[in-house]
Protein backbone atom coordinates (compact mmCIF):
# COMPACT_ATOMS: atom_id res chain seq x y z
CA UNK A 1 0.00 0.00 0.00
CA UNK A 2 1.33 3.51 -0.55
CA UNK A 3 -0.03 6.85 -0.01
CA UNK A 4 1.06 10.09 -2.05
CA UNK A 5 0.19 13.38 -0.57
CA UNK A 6 0.22 16.42 -2.57
CA UNK A 7 -0.89 19.88 -2.51
CA UNK A 8 0.98 21.80 0.50
CA UNK A 9 1.88 25.48 0.12
CA UNK A 10 2.19 28.82 1.71
CA UNK A 11 -0.60 30.97 2.36
CA UNK A 12 -2.33 33.73 3.56
CA UNK A 13 -4.86 33.83 6.34
CA UNK A 14 -7.88 33.41 5.28
CA UNK A 15 -6.98 31.83 1.90
CA UNK A 16 -7.47 27.99 1.23
CA UNK A 17 -5.43 25.35 -0.38
CA UNK A 18 -6.66 21.75 -1.45
CA UNK A 19 -4.71 18.73 -0.17
CA UNK A 20 -4.72 15.17 -2.31
CA UNK A 21 -4.16 11.66 -1.44
CA UNK A 22 -3.71 9.08 -3.56
CA UNK A 23 -3.97 5.45 -2.51
CA UNK A 24 -2.39 2.24 -4.50
CA UNK A 25 -2.37 -1.17 -3.65
CA UNK A 26 -5.17 -1.77 -1.71
CA UNK A 27 -6.82 -5.45 -2.49
CA UNK A 28 -10.31 -4.20 -0.77
CA UNK A 29 -11.98 -1.24 -1.19
CA UNK A 30 -12.98 -1.34 2.37
CA UNK A 31 -10.63 1.39 3.70
CA UNK A 32 -11.00 4.45 5.30
CA UNK A 33 -8.53 7.44 4.58
CA UNK A 34 -7.63 10.55 7.23
CA UNK A 35 -5.53 13.66 7.49
CA UNK A 36 -3.51 14.39 10.12
CA UNK A 37 -1.09 17.33 11.19
CA UNK A 38 1.79 18.00 12.97
CA UNK A 39 2.89 21.77 13.95
CA UNK A 40 6.15 21.78 15.71
CA UNK A 41 6.68 20.56 18.97
CA UNK A 42 3.72 19.56 19.27
CA UNK A 43 1.88 16.11 18.79
CA UNK A 44 -0.04 14.41 15.59
CA UNK A 45 -3.46 15.68 15.59
CA UNK A 46 -6.19 14.09 13.87
CA UNK A 47 -7.72 16.79 11.34
CA UNK A 48 -10.72 14.38 8.99
CA UNK A 49 -11.21 10.98 8.26
CA UNK A 50 -13.71 9.50 5.14
CA UNK A 51 -14.65 6.32 4.68
CA UNK A 52 -13.50 5.04 1.44
CA UNK A 53 -16.34 2.16 0.85
CA UNK A 54 -19.54 4.21 2.69
CA UNK A 55 -18.77 8.05 2.23
CA UNK A 56 -19.17 8.43 5.99
CA UNK A 57 -16.91 11.60 7.07
CA UNK A 58 -15.52 13.04 10.01
CA UNK A 59 -13.48 15.84 10.99
CA UNK A 60 -11.90 17.41 14.52
CA UNK A 61 -13.70 20.47 15.77
CA UNK A 62 -11.05 22.51 15.02
CA UNK A 63 -11.58 22.29 11.23
CA UNK A 64 -15.22 22.03 11.29
CA UNK A 65 -16.84 24.45 8.75
CA UNK A 66 -13.36 25.11 7.36
CA UNK A 67 -12.54 22.05 6.06
CA UNK A 68 -13.94 19.68 3.78
CA UNK A 69 -12.90 15.69 3.15
CA UNK A 70 -13.87 14.17 -0.20
CA UNK A 71 -13.27 11.11 -2.07
CA UNK A 72 -12.84 10.02 -5.91
CA UNK A 73 -12.87 6.37 -5.79
CA UNK A 74 -12.37 5.85 -9.52
CA UNK A 75 -8.91 7.89 -8.72
CA UNK A 76 -8.47 6.34 -5.58
CA UNK A 77 -7.86 9.74 -4.03
CA UNK A 78 -9.33 11.57 -0.98
CA UNK A 79 -8.62 15.69 -1.53
CA UNK A 80 -8.99 18.02 2.00
CA UNK A 81 -10.31 21.28 0.96
CA UNK A 82 -9.11 23.92 3.33
CA UNK A 83 -11.06 26.78 3.57
CA UNK A 84 -10.54 30.27 6.31
CA UNK A 85 -7.22 29.23 6.81
CA UNK A 86 -5.68 30.34 10.27
CA UNK A 87 -1.71 30.50 11.32
CA UNK A 88 -2.43 27.85 14.02
CA UNK A 89 -3.42 25.51 10.88
CA UNK A 90 0.36 25.60 10.02
CA UNK A 91 1.57 22.54 10.23
CA UNK A 92 2.86 19.12 8.44
CA UNK A 93 -0.05 17.14 6.55
CA UNK A 94 -0.04 13.79 6.36
CA UNK A 95 -2.68 11.30 5.08
CA UNK A 96 -2.89 7.78 6.58
CA UNK A 97 -5.32 4.22 5.92
CA UNK A 98 -6.57 1.69 7.29
CA UNK A 99 -9.84 -0.25 7.94
CA UNK A 100 -12.46 2.14 9.48
CA UNK A 101 -11.71 5.73 10.89
CA UNK A 102 -10.56 6.85 14.01
CA UNK A 103 -9.09 9.35 15.63
CA UNK A 104 -6.27 7.78 17.36
CA UNK A 105 -2.94 7.95 15.34
CA UNK A 106 -2.07 4.31 16.58
CA UNK A 107 -5.25 2.99 14.91
CA UNK A 108 -3.61 3.56 11.68
CA UNK A 109 -0.98 1.28 9.28
CA UNK A 110 -0.29 3.15 6.44
CA UNK A 111 1.22 6.89 6.09
CA UNK A 112 2.12 8.68 3.53
CA UNK A 113 4.89 11.32 3.97
CA UNK A 114 3.86 14.73 5.07
CA UNK A 115 3.23 18.21 2.89
CA UNK A 116 3.81 20.94 4.80
CA UNK A 117 1.32 24.24 4.95
CA UNK A 118 2.13 27.06 6.11
CA UNK A 119 -0.25 29.92 6.77
CA UNK A 120 1.18 33.24 7.59
CA UNK A 121 0.74 36.98 5.86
Amino acid sequence: VQLQASGGGLVQPGGSLRLSCAASGFDSDYYAIAWFRQAPGKEREWVSCISMSFGSVYHANSVKGRFTISRDNAENTVVLRMNSLRPEDTAVYYCAADKWCSAQTHRYTYWGQGTQVTVSS
